[in-house]
């Protein structure tokens, strides 16, 4: 069985991309810092689908948990890394806690990137492999920190969509915009004024995904109405992009 490991797979569109994987067969490696709920899921997949589910619980803001995913992958294996883990911060950037902005910049970027870094050799000697790492809309517009976490997130992996498809391994950005999960609950913001057309489903955000990377695109935009919003952020008038900068952490 082919397997993959899925970072944040207990909830949102980590649990998305576990079952769907485990519905075509994967096996899994799930890494996520609730051990409790780790095992339910691990539980569900093998019910529904025999998949078997190793489980690791680690914080991936922690950089020695996150050697030990690191030495997971190295070991071999894995034939899709899938970085979703997500961490986020209500505060605006200028009021926000600095410990909790590194700890962003830890989730978001130096997880991705190591946890990339450490699969990457073992793909490339086998010839196969594919990676999709859980970017954000957010990253083509100026919305603080986060969406300059994503930002890096989106352009490494472009780069690395180019640099390694020739080897077999596809590299992708899931570049969603609002998705129905706990994300926005745990943060406890109010998304009463986000209209419900805006909204995504984490189901359909997957096989969208999924189908893209197949297709050997480099950056996956869900749904037609946020490849337009991408596409209006590249060429709108300077003063609306900071009127929506002003919206932003």
């Amino acid at each position: 069985m082919p397997t993959a490991l899925v970072t944040g797979p207990t909830s949102g569109i980590g649990l998305a991309f576990a079952r769907a994987l485990a519905a075509e067969g994967y096996d899994l490696v799930l890494v996520a810092r609730d051990q409790q709920r780790l095992a339910e899921v691990a539980a569900e997949l093998a019910a529904l689908y025999q998949a078997h589910a190793e489980v690791l619980s680690a914080d991936l803001g922690d950089s020695v948990q996150t050697l030990r995913i690191e030495d997971r992958l190295k070991a071999g294996g894995i034939d899709m890394l899938v970085n979703n883990a997500g961490f986020g911060m209500r505060a605006p950037f200028e009021v926000s806690d600095i410990a909790d902005e590194e700890r962003g910049l830890d989730v978001l970027v130096r997880a991705v990137m190591r946890l990339t870094h450490a699969v990457l050799p073992t793909m490339l000697d086998q010839g196969h492999g594919d990676i999709i790492n859980v970017s954000s809309v957010a990253g083509f517009l100026p919305r603080g920190s986060y969406g300059a976490n994503k930002a890096w997130v989106t352009s490494l992996t472009a780069w690395a969509s180019v640099r390694y498809r020739a080897r077999g391994v596809r590299v992708m950005a899931l570049c969603p915009g609002f998705v129905h999960t706990d994300f926005h609950q745990r943060l406890g913001a109010d998304m009463s004024g986000i209209p419900s057309f805006m909204w995504l489903n984490a189901e359909s955000v997957v096989r969208e995904a999924l189908r893209d990377l197949r297709r050997g695109r480099a950056i996956c935009v869900p749904s037609l109405r946020y490849k337009v919003v991408v596409a209006l952020s590249r060429l709108v008038p300077r003063g609306a992009m900071e009127r929506i900068a002003r919206r932003g952490r």
